[in-house]
């Protein structure tokens, strides 16, 4: 045996991974019980509706703000939650811009023979083969996991502007009769959304009326009941699913201690490269899923609609650190970005400077509160700034409208940056039999 090799792990030393891994009842309190949630976003609509009252921003809260926001959030949210899947299991998957394309392209191809149901398991087939692809590189072949991530990405941009070219575009077929080109497909029928009876007309009802915080939650909540669609509805259960699936289940313990020490799990017996392939799997259906929900909104495949959706699902997923819930908030931030930078344009962002500055404010007492110093100081001076930004000027550049999204992910990174804690092993390469 050479100096590179090394001893197999013990199965002791397995046995304690998978039990530090493993949820415990009763001593083992959550880090935010249900009262500590309802109480943030009791302060969260507190905040909106000041803002709203202040600037008089009726956008801020009204229910075709929020519509468009889950519209925006439902596909970044995927994105984030497949890297969830692959990230847990030891894989860095930057491939998921392009898992999305193949999703996008492949509910477009079957949408407008199919239907929207058809194309909706298109995308989530589309995607799972690109997510397979990035596992045969990275798991059998050792490829780095950086590398194979951005050549899925070059390599699905080609090979769906090749394939649009030759099904979509191609002169005197039956695509390009009903509306394709090489650079979208044919329409495809709607997929019709849902009312909740009787709850919708109630909180639209209060929601004219026009009173601080009452009216201001039911116009929020109205979002969540008119004209809502079933794939947003279906992605929320993914999101509680892959909770459950992750963090209450013995599967889930052994996919995330593969992510956490894989020759320890190896030692137990668990097979885990095949553990690696099927988050993988479900990694790219996931972003395959994203890209079928942009292709159902827009009735087609539309060439570049994905627009960087796959790399805001990543930042969700450092944002909400590697769980569940965290992806699901950040992927809503940055849909609300998102959808006033496109329907309320430089007053609507504006107005959010103010509250960007309050929820700041607020943060950074919390943070002096536990003892962290350097982080509250920080903080309040970019609490600071930005109120005097908004006091200083009346709109926002339009420029600057566009990049609000991305700016305020680099932002919400950087703030959150130390309370990361990524998979130990996450991106190092693995051969069965050794141990590092």
């Amino acid at each position: 045996m050479t100096s590179s090799q090394t001893t197999p792990v013990k199965k002791s030393e397995g046995r304690g991974l998978l039990e530090s891994l493993r949820p415990r009842g009763g001593a083992a309190r959550p880090r935010l019980t249900t009262p500590v949630v309802l109480l943030l976003i009791a302060g969260a609509l507190l905040l909106l509706s000041l803002v709203r009252a202040v600037t008089d921003e009726a956008s801020l809260t009204e229910t075709g703000q929020w519509s468009s926001a889950i519209s925006y959030a439902v596909p970044i949210g995927l994105a984030g939650l497949g890297g969830l899947w692959a990230e847990r299991a030891g894989v860095i998957n930057i491939g998921l811009e392009g898992m999305m394309m193949l999703g996008m392209f492949a509910a477009g191809w079957a949408g407008w023979q199919h239907g929207p149901e058809a194309a909706v398991l298109a995308g989530v087939v589309g995607g799972a083969l690109g997510g397979l692809l990035h596992a045969v590189a990275t798991v059998t072949f050792g490829v780095d996991h950086i590398v194979s991530g951005v050549a899925i990405n070059i390599l699905a941009l080609g090979v769906v502007q090749f394939l649009a070219k030759l099904w979509f575009g191609a002169e005197g077929s039956e695509a390009a009769a009903r509306g394709g080109n090489d650079k979208q497909s044919p329409p495809m029928d709607d997929l019709e959304p849902f009312t909740v009876p009787g709850i919708s007309g109630w909180l639209g009802d209060l929601d004219e009326q026009n009173w601080f915080l009452v009216s201001d939650a039911a116009g929020i909540l109205r979002a969540a009941a008119q004209n809502v669609s079933w794939l947003s509805l279906l992605a929320v259960l993914l999101f509680i699913g892959s909770y459950i699936v992750l963090w209450r289940t013995s599967f889930g313990l052994r996919l995330r201690s593969c992510g956490e020490n894989p020759e320890a799990t190896e030692s137990l017996g668990v097979n885990v490269y095949r553990y690696k392939y099927l988050a993988l799997a479900v990694s790219g259906g996931l972003a395959g899923f994203a890209g079928a929900y942009l292709a159902v909104l827009i009735h087609m495949y539309l060439d570049g609609q994905t627009g960087g959706r796959g790399y805001l699902g990543l930042a969700t997923m450092i944002f909400g650190n590697w769980r569940p819930g965290g992806v699901a908030t950040g992927a809503g931030l940055f849909g609300f970005m998102d959808a006033l930078q496109n329907r309320g344009g430089g007053d609507t962002v504006h107005a959010t400077l103010l509250l960007f500055a309050l929820a700041l404010a607020a943060w950074a007492v919390w943070s002096y509160a536990r003892g962290r110093r350097g982080t509250a100081a920080a903080g309040g001076v970019l609490a600071v700034l930005l109120a005097v930004w908004y006091a200083t000027t009346d709109t926002m550049p339009s420029e600057f409208v566009s990049a609000t999204p991305y700016l305020t992910t680099l932002l919400v990174l950087a703030l959150f940056s130390q309370r990361l804690r990524p998979p130990k092993a996450i991106g190092r390469p693995y051969r069965r039999g050794e141990s590092t």
